[in-house]
């Protein structure tokens, strides 16, 4: 699995997760009751995961959709 994206915003997260699920893209957030716990501390962000050889796509939909991800 590869990293697209890591914050502590989960309704950001969640409409990340929608638009990906929409184009057929499975993507799981990782770290999200580690998260919660620690009171959503800078250090402790959520992950958004997709599998390996959906990455690249799931990459160009987020951009398309306006979002910026860091560059890896």
């Amino acid at each position: 699995m590869k990293e697209l994206v890591r914050s502590n915003d989960p309704v950001k997260l969640s409409w990340l997760q929608a638009l990906l699920a929409d184009a057929d893209i499975e993507a799981i957030i990782l770290d999200q009751h580690m998260s919660t716990l620690e009171g959503t501390l800078p250090m402790l962000q959520r992950r958004l995961m997709v599998l390996d050889e959906d990455y690249l796509r799931a990459r160009r939909i987020l951009e398309e959709a306006g979002e910026e991800l860091p560059t890896r």
